[in-house]
């Protein structure tokens, strides 16, 4: 599977104003783990600051004067993302100013959703902890992933803080560590196991004896009282052969 954590900082909060974006930065997990790839722009706006934004970003005009515009960086960045499912938090944010910017270049790149999927991470963490704070600070500090680091809006990092975060959420059994030797890693929760293997290589499960006789025994147990098992189809096999020799072993 190929992830891309994706996050921007923008002029303003609505593209409809005429906003656009300032910054784009991407991370890519393969199989849930950071590649080492990134994409990290940023980007000239051709228009000022809101209010607010740039005390939140720390990024001036001044700074931007030099940097490309979005034209520029399209075909580039279309080419990190395309194909992958996009992680972002609130991403009806980030792709509305995504697809503004898209449709500022004609109608020959398209829509966001036409190359790639995306998952909310702020609708699975509001499933997960409803009625509570779920900024991406909220959920730092609830699911222990160290954002110390973060003074300010920066889409790289941010973007790097949410691939943690996001792992978190889902599983929580992986420390990403994030940074060179010079930087701090994100962490995990002391309390979850973690585990690096070799490059390569995946961690294997193996299943106890005793565990597949009980598994076995369940299934056909279910079988006599509900005439099937729906693991037989979960799994596509029929396991009620191997039933009978089980239970006597």
């Amino acid at each position: 599977m190929r992830q891309i954590i994706l996050d921007t900082e923008t002029t303003g909060l609505e593209w409809k104003k005429g906003n656009r974006v300032v910054e784009i930065g991407c991370v890519e997990l393969l199989e849930r783990r950071p590649s080492g790839r990134t994409f990290h722009r940023y980007l000239r706006p051709d228009c000022p600051f809101e209010p607010g934004a740039q005390e939140v970003t720390g990024l001036t005009l001044e700074f931007l004067a030099d940097k490309p515009g979005f034209e520029e960086v399209a075909e580039e960045f279309l080419e990190f993302v395309d194909g992958a499912e996009l992680v972002i938090h609130n991403a009806a944010f980030d792709l509305g100013f995504l697809d503004s910017e898209l449709s500022r270049l004609g109608e020959r790149y398209g829509r966001m959703a036409d190359r790639t999927t995306t998952v909310d991470t702020l609708l699975l963490a509001r499933e997960r902890f409803p009625g509570q704070r779920n900024s991406l600070d909220a959920l730092c500090k609830r699911l222990g992933v160290d954002n110390s680091h973060r003074q300010l809006h920066g889409a790289l990092l941010d973007a790097q803080i949410l691939a943690d975060v996001y792992i978190a959420l889902t599983s929580g059994q992986e420390e990403i560590g994030f940074g060179d030797a010079g930087a701090e890693a994100v962490r995990r929760p002391a309390a979850v196991a973690s585990f690096a293997p070799a490059a390569g290589e995946r961690p294997r499960i193996g299943v106890l004896a005793e565990e597949e006789v009980a598994h076995l025994r369940r299934l056909e147990t279910l079988r006599k009282k509900a005439g099937r098992a729906l693991w037989d189809e979960v799994a596509g096999t029929d396991e009620a052969a191997q039933a009978p020799a089980a239970a006597t072993a």
